[in-house]
């Protein structure tokens, strides 16, 4: 189980950094931008290259990796749609007014 959350953790991580690069990328594209980099990543894996690098490196093998799973490409949607689907329920709230506009908050209910 710790290698399909290090997987999950990791997209999570791409998709904020996502927002590192692109500020004012929407949650939808950021959360495509973050699967789509994580399964070129794996599928480069493949080639070999990021094994031979990980062998001689410490940050490569932990942003490339070391081999090919199958898994991994389903892992990292797990990661990153939980996040997106968090993000656009934010986004939406603040658009209506955050409490206020909630009438179960404290902050709707009258005082006296």
């Amino acid at each position: 189980m710790e290698q399909r959350s290090g997987t999950v953790l990791y997209a999570s991580m791409i998709y904020a950094g996502a927002f590192v690069i692109w500020p004012r990328l929407k949650p939808v594209a950021a959360g495509a931008v973050a699967v789509g980099f994580c399964w070129a990543v794996e599928f480069f894996q493949l080639t070999g290259v990021p094994a031979a690098l990980s062998e001689r490196s410490l940050a490569a093998r932990l942003v490339l990796g070391m081999q090919f799973d199958w898994a991994d490409i389903a892992w990292y949607p797990v990661g990153v749609v939980p996040l997106v689907l968090l993000h656009l329920w934010v986004r939406r709230r603040r658009a209506r007014g955050g409490a206020r506009a909630d009438p179960g908050s404290r902050a709707a209910l009258p005082r006296g």
